[in-house]
């Protein structure tokens, strides 16, 4: 039968393969990471009209004194510096 579900759902199988849905870890907010990861904040970049995307910015460990008690000028200060940055594109899972 479970074949035949599948044939007539096929959104049910993508669904239950990516778990898209599902939000890890359960009952965070990500869009306040600095509760989960030190020197982390959360920033959004409009890349279109109407289209928005949320980013984290990590800083390294060994900078991780001087971004203590900063707020979000000092991280977007911190992307235009000489060090370099890694993107991590995590797919579209829908959460960071």
């Amino acid at each position: 039968s479970v074949p035949f579900l599948i044939r007539l759902f096929p959104d049910l199988l993508t669904k239950f393969v990516y778990l898209n849905f599902l939000s890890f870890p359960f009952f965070v907010d990500l869009r306040r990471p600095e509760l989960l990861l030190n020197n982390t904040i959360n920033l959004y970049l409009s890349t279109e009209p109407d289209i928005t995307v949320g980013i984290w910015h990590t800083v390294p460990g060994s900078r991780a004194a001087e971004a203590q008690g900063k707020d979000q000028r000092w991280y977007e200060e911190a992307l235009a510096d000489a060090h370099p940055v890694i993107i991590y594109l995590h797919g579209n899972g829908g959460t960071r």
